[in-house]
């Protein structure tokens, strides 16, 4: 998988996507993770990328003729199965799309910034526009980080244990049973005995119950399909 980030602010990648599991993906050649600065695609002398509203109104809004510039500058070595806009108005992003994002080969995400970009944007060179959440970042760069980071440790051989991403919370609209690990008691806390059996049905049928409680307590709107 090839993910193609645009933003004007390229330095706040390098510790997300520098570290962990997205360096070891890059590493094994399993996923090329490319940051591109708009500012070199401006063709003004001062190589802003941003400018004011039309209308007035307060903050600065990205710029439609970089943004497509580089667009079109990616397109010429690569075909792309989405370009993706970070928006607070967007789809909401959760498990089931990060499952089928990792099914593509090429992504590009756009990075808004200040007040946004140009409508036109949105309008003619995104095909999918995603939130992370109801509120508001500074700018879309942490929710790439956010979007990458979720879809590429889907990918087979990212993890050494493939089948830990399959027992994630959400895979199944459930939040994952409480984990122990040693010592088996501390400070008076014990670690629950059917973990210490080393019976695997009992112990999977009570990580099963337990999914099930947690998520009824703490995140009931998954188990009736909605979403909060």
């Amino acid at each position: 998988m090839r993910i193609d980030v645009i933003t004007c602010l390229p330095e706040l990648f390098k510790g997300p996507f520098d570290q962990s599991i997205l360096h070891r993906a890059q590493d094994k050649g399993i996923v090329e993770l490319k940051v591109h600065d708009l500012r070199p695609y401006a063709t003004n002398k001062h190589k802003t990328v941003d400018d004011y509203a039309y209308g007035g109104g307060a903050g600065m809004v990205l710029q439609i003729e970089p943004i497509d510039r580089c667009i079109s500058d990616l397109k010429k070595d690569n075909d792309y199965d989405e370009v993706i806009y970070t928006s607070p108005d967007g789809v909401q992003f959760d498990q089931s799309i990060a499952n089928q994002l990792s099914l593509l080969n090429n992504i590009i995400i756009i990075c808004g910034h200040y007040k946004g970009v140009d409508e036109r944007v949105r309008e003619h060179l995104v095909t999918k526009e995603i939130s992370i959440g109801d509120y508001v970042l500074s700018g879309g760069e942490l929710a790439a980080a956010v979007i990458s980071d979720a879809i590429i440790r889907l990918i087979p051989g990212v993890l050494n244990d493939e089948s830990s991403a399959l027992s994630d919370s959400f895979q199944d609209n459930l939040i994952a049973p409480p984990v122990y690990t040693r010592p088996a008691e501390y400070n008076g806390w014990k670690v629950p005995d059917v973990l210490l059996s080393g019976h695997e049905a009992n112990i999977e049928q009570w990580r099963h119950e337990q999914s099930i409680e947690r998520t009824k307590s703490r995140r009931p709107n998954l188990l009736d399909g909605t979403t909060e």
